[in-house]
């Protein structure tokens, strides 16, 4: 018999874990997009943060409406948790963009 654990793995669709890949690249360049963003606008401290758990949560709510279509379980093995997860490597990445463009905009202010 098969454990519980092996039931739930089976119930995933292998195409649609294949296609985490691509939403993985969408949840990047969205990092890219708000590091962008608030480097350009000059936030600070907080505000700059905040633009980042803005902007992950509203690409969270994209992805499940249109990609995932409210059953974000059937598409990702972690579910709900794993797409509001903004990963380490997005938030280095809103980080390092975020003080690349900031720099460059206001590096005389």
């Amino acid at each position: 018999m098969a454990s519980p654990s092996e039931r739930a793995a089976q119930l995933i669709y292998p195409a649609n874990v294949l296609a985490n890949a691509s939403l993985t690249n969408i949840k990047f360049i969205s990092a890219c997009f708000a590091g962008a963003s608030a480097g350009i606008l000059g936030l600070e401290n907080w505000r700059g943060f905040a633009l980042f758990l803005t902007s992950t949560l509203f690409t969270s709510l994209c992805i499940n409406t249109i990609n995932c279509r409210g059953q974000v379980s059937k598409y990702m093995q972690g579910g709900l948790t794993e797409l509001l997860n903004p990963g380490q490597d997005n938030a280095f990445t809103f980080v390092l963009v975020w003080t690349l463009f900031y720099g460059i905009v206001h590096v005389y202010d």
